[in-house]
């Protein structure tokens, strides 16, 4: 089996405060820790310096133990309440899997 490496990119919308941001990829920490079949978690700030960003300034990777956890993931109930959370504060988003 592969993992699935999930990757989100967001770019907020500039009445999103510091605040706000820190507590969305807090409530982010908490979703991996109660959500079976993720390994691993890691975010941040975009720091490249190529510039080929898009406007989009924060990152996660979630670490899923194979495809059937990322599927049960994507409708969990906790996802879609973090997911709720992020949207109207987003400008834009990028979800973006593959298999290792």
């Amino acid at each position: 089996m592969s993992k699935v490496k999930h990757i989100g990119l967001i770019k907020f919308k500039p009445e999103a405060t510091e605040e706000q941001i820190t507590q969305l990829f807090e409530q982010l920490l908490d979703l991996t820790e109660n959500v079976e079949g993720i390994e691993d978690y890691v975010s941040g700030v975009n720091s490249s310096s190529e510039g080929l960003n898009q406007g989009l300034t924060h990152g996660f990777i979630m670490t899923f133990t194979d495809s059937a956890a990322r599927d049960a993931y994507l409708p969990h109930p906790e996802h879609q309440r973090v997911k709720d959370l992020i949207l109207p504060l987003a400008d834009s988003v990028v979800i973006f899997d593959f298999e290792i």
